[in-house]
């Protein structure tokens, strides 16, 4: 019998230097990406979003809490939390503690299947060859999504959960369309569906998945700007050819950052945090966004392609 060939010691302390990197440094480097939107009309005053998405936050996570309660210096117009929020059941508190200083501005929020459903350990090669849908299929939700809901909402945030509203952001009066997670199937385009108002200065899409089918809904029905995370920028990504998977329907080339979806922009956000039982991060930082939205260029269409990323 062959024996099985000795992993060479250089090798191997690459690896853990890597691990020890992927789980350590940059799991914990926390970034803000900046971007102008052109979205708004010629002469409206422009209007500054911060999205937060996929912190999956447990209660010893402090330097990701700290790092949040920074944010607060920003004084966004608004804040729009994409989802899986949450990844314990003592979670919340913390996680209000952590949004404290931009729960006095206005503010919306989505769920995402983790803020219902505990994580579980998994094989994390295997989104590889398939998406976590359906994973989440339990008799009960595990997780204190009601609670979460409850704490931010108590400050003013709205509920934006298979529903629409209508909201004053600086200047601006914003119509918002929100669905639910459709990665376990709650999302139901259909208790929103229909034209956007045309009277508003803004129309905004909100989601936790960026799936195609419901992108496609939104911009069909006038929406012009669309926020989502869910992604975690792939994760684990490989320099100079990015993710190798976005565990949605989306194409790698947009698994992160500002893009288009027909008439529509779109943002999909990379995320703070990871499931607790695959706490690394690799060539994509966490991040949280601040959108700037600006005006069009006078005779420019509204259908124009170009994205601007501010470092």
């Amino acid at each position: 019998m062959r024996k099985a060939a000795a992993v060479p010691l250089s090798l191997l302390g690459a690896g853990l230097a890597g691990l020890a990197y992927a789980s350590v440094i940059e799991r914990n480097a926390f970034r803000l990406r900046r971007f102008d939107v052109p979205v708004l009309e010629p002469g409206q005053r422009p209007v500054r979003i911060l999205q937060l998405s996929d912190l999956h936050l447990t209660p010893g996570r402090r330097l990701l809490i700290n790092w949040v309660r920074s944010l607060g210096d920003l004084k966004p117009d608004l804040v729009v939390n994409t989802g899986d929020s949450i990844a314990h059941p003592d979670a919340v508190p913390p996680l209000l503690h952590a949004l404290e200083p931009l729960l006095a501005r206005p503010g919306l929020f989505v769920y995402g299947s983790n803020d219902l459903y505990a994580p579980v350990p998994k094989n994390p090669a295997r989104y590889l060859w398939r998406t976590s849908k359906g994973d989440s299929r339990r008799h009960t939700t595990g997780l204190p999504w009601e609670e979460l809901g409850a704490g931010m909402a108590a400050a003013g945030w709205l509920d934006m959960n298979n529903t629409t509203a209508r909201i004053k952001v600086g200047d601006l009066d914003v119509a918002v369309g929100g669905i639910h997670d459709s990665h376990i199937d709650r999302d139901r385009y259909d208790l929103i569906a229909g034209p956007a108002p045309e009277d508003a200065d803004l129309r905004l899409g909100v989601m936790h998945s960026p799936e195609p089918r419901n992108m496609t809904l939104f911009a069909a029905d006038g929406y012009q700007l669309l926020l989502a995370g869910h992604t975690h920028g792939g994760q684990v990504c490989i320099p100079f050819y990015g993710a190798l998977v976005t565990n949605c329907g989306i194409d790698r080339a947009r698994v992160k950052g500002l893009s288009r979806h027909d008439s529509a922009y779109l943002h999909v956000s990379a995320g703070l945090g990871t499931s607790p039982y695959a706490p690394v991060r690799f060539a994509c930082f966490p991040e949280a966004s601040l959108l700037t939205l600006v005006p069009r260029r006078r005779g420019d269409a509204q259908g124009d392609t170009s994205t601007h990323e501010v470092r």
